[in-house]
């Protein structure tokens, strides 16, 4: 593994030294809170707000997006784009 020296400084405005697949779910939180999500394939996108709990639909979302929010879950019912990945 290369050295990193930026390791000890990682910040929510910092690039993602991590990622993981997204698979929307009604009746679950993500298991992390992303810096970001990229957008694989466009359609819409329903969130949960991480600190309010408050859900709401970004429509028509382009392929290759990167949204800056931080969701705790992405909504199975309502979200039509697909590929989607957590940046942490």
């Amino acid at each position: 593994m290369p050295q990193d020296p930026f390791s000890s400084t990682d910040s929510v405005t910092s690039p993602a030294r991590e990622w993981f697949d997204i698979v929307p779910n009604d009746n679950s939180d993500l298991s992390f809170v992303p810096k970001a999500i990229f957008v694989g394939t466009g359609g819409d996108l329903v969130v949960s707000s991480a600190s309010t709990n408050t859900e709401v639909i970004f429509r028509n979302v382009p392929s290759g997006s990167v949204l800056d929010i931080r969701p705790a879950a992405v909504r199975e019912t309502g979200t039509t784009a697909t590929d989607l990945v957590g940046l942490i």
